[in-house]
């Protein structure tokens, strides 16, 4: 029996489901150079980390590492564990809130606390949707560093995605175009021990997922558009935000492009749809 054909939620899994608000679990690691070097390598950053870290460099660290017969059919961790088992297929790594209190001390330990914040069931558009919240705090020396809330939503299978027609479109003022690869893809995928299917193997995101190429990273793509506002800002960022709104593949072209208001900024698809939008504070 599929996901799909289990039957809509019932009220007693989304109690269940959020019977984990307020679980926690802590992971300690030591933040080592040569972790964040690869992790700036596989975006394209600055190799010289100690004098200029690469956007989100938080993300380098704290990686979830399970056994091999602990993996799903996706790639990922099954579900369980701190995390509620949701058992719509789909999972996406959706949007986030970062706050960056003081930078991070290479070479130092530091401790990641992870909390389930919050569940929430919704019907939309596409179907059933479950969003849940994790808040992420990384301390050093007893002193907060960072913080971050994360939004990973679940849903059904729906229907599959249609190729994406690039259009002819005025090019915007100001603007990158970021053209990621297979390779860029699974470097990235790699250095941040990702091992979900829609990044790397293409008969099973064109048959099982519905995509009609390989799917870009969503954390790929913000770092990215951090990189781009940290590159017009002149100043350091100490907030930022991001929400995915559309997929990406790879090998088409992505412009990077400043939003309407102070400190937005853009992913446009080469169809002109806006995939991820994000805000940097200062």
């Amino acid at each position: 029996m599929t996901d799909e054909q289990a039957g809509p939620i019932r009220p007693e899994e989304i109690e269940a489901w959020r019977a984990h608000v307020g679980r926690q679990e802590t992971r300690r690691q030591r933040l080592d150079v040569e972790s964040l070097r690869r992790f700036a390598a596989a975006q394209g950053a600055d190799l010289d980390v100690e004098r200029r870290p690469p956007p989100l460099a938080h993300w380098a660290y704290f990686l979830e590492a399970v056994g091999q017969g602990a993996i799903g059919p996706d790639g990922h961790p099954r579900r369980g564990g701190l995390l509620p088992p949701v058992r719509l297929p789909r999972r996406m790594f959706a949007a986030a809130v970062m706050t960056f209190v003081e930078p991070l001390a290479l070479d130092d330990p530091a401790e990641l606390t992870l909390t389930v914040a919050d569940v929430r069931h919704r019907t939309g558009k596409t179907g059933e949707l479950v969003f849940v919240e994790v808040d992420r705090r990384i301390a050093q020396g007893g002193r907060e560093r960072l913080t971050e809330r994360q939004t990973i939503v679940y849903r059904g299978l729906g229907e599959a995605t249609p190729a994406v027609v690039p259009t002819d479109r005025p090019p915007h003022p100001g603007a990158e175009v970021w053209a990621p690869g297979p390779v860029d893809l699974f470097r990235f995928s790699a250095v941040t021990f990702n091992s979900h299917r829609i990044h790397y193997d293409l008969p099973y995101v064109q048959g099982e997922e519905g995509y009609p190429g390989l799917v870009v990273h969503g954390p790929f793509t913000a770092a990215k558009l951090y990189a781009f506002a940290q590159a017009r800002a002149g100043r350091p960022i100490r907030r930022f935000e991001f929400r995915a709104q559309s997929p990406l593949f790879a090998g088409q072209p992505i412009t990077l492009a400043l939003g309407g208001e102070d400190g937005e900024v853009q992913a446009i698809r080469c169809d002109g749809a806006v995939a991820m939008s994000a805000k940097a504070g200062f």
